[in-house]
């Protein structure tokens, strides 16, 4: 009887934490510890080659860098003053975070594309590709307005913001999985795992974590699945005939502009 009381309880979605929201400030902590190794392993061993690209990156593609690295500052930031009950400095420093967003919108798609234009008859162009790019930034603003509008349950409002960043893992992750596997799978199953495992892997930490405290958080659950949804359309996107042509034609209209 209390073993199925436990499974219950654990499988219980909750609206608000019932719990010390103290409780939850490590585990954040642990998450953007994963996200950062990522981040790092994936850019550190794709950077040489970024150096050496000929043609060179255009210049979007460097401050679109420089703006997401700084997102994940900002991020650290955030966890780090919750880490040291400097909960005030966090909340007004959410308000940076927020605006910082809005930065991201703008540099993330405009660097993909541009990206694109200058390989566009190059061997490492792939307009396709721009399915990813795209639905990482939607996924981002789209968790990250839903966890400020969260802000005030502070359970929910914690797990949506290390959760739209999460949204932007695959492109450090994916550079690693790219180091150890040169040659991209054909399979789309098989390339979804092969540009998202760090997503899934994050989505399937936090939500393992909390059913075993029974933390389960309904807004978590729905924005997560609709998460690795939006990351299957995106994988299903790559490989359409349609969306191929598409995207050619996008990108050498962008290139005569």
């Amino acid at each position: 009887m209390a073993t199925a009381s436990a499974v219950a309880r654990k499988a219980a979605w909750h609206e608000r934490g019932s719990w010390n929201a103290r409780e939850d400030r490590m585990p954040s902590a642990v998450w953007l510890g994963i996200l950062w190794v990522g981040m790092i392993a994936g850019f550190g061993l794709d950077f040489p080659r970024f150096l050496h690209e000929n043609p060179p990156a255009p210049f979007v593609v460097r401050i679109h860098a420089v703006v997401f690295s700084a997102w994940m500052l900002i991020l650290t930031a955030q966890v780090l003053l919750v880490l040291g009950n400097r909960v005030a400095w966090h909340r007004k420093m959410g308000w940076v975070a927020a605006g910082w967003a809005c930065l991201m919108a703008v540099f993330g798609p405009w660097a993909a594309i541009a990206y694109q234009v200058v390989n566009l008859n190059g061997p490492v162009g792939d307009p396709p590709f721009l399915s990813v790019q795209l639905l990482n930034t939607v996924n981002f603003i789209a968790l990250l307005v839903w966890g400020i509008t969260l802000r005030k349950n502070p359970a929910a409002h914690r797990r949506m913001m290390i959760l739209a960043t999460v949204a932007l893992a695959d492109p450090g992750f994916s550079r690693f999985s790219g180091w150890l596997w040169p040659n991209e799978p054909l399979k789309i199953a098989v390339w979804f795992f092969y540009v998202f495992y760090g997503n899934v892997l994050l989505v399937a930490l936090m939500t393992g974590w909390d059913w075993w405290r029974g933390r389960l958080m309904r807004s978590f659950l729905i924005g997560a699945a609709g998460l690795l949804a939006t990351e299957f359309v995106a994988s299903l996107l790559y490989f359409w005939g349609p969306w191929k042509t598409l995207t050619a034609g996008w990108v050498a209209a962008w290139a005569k502009m």
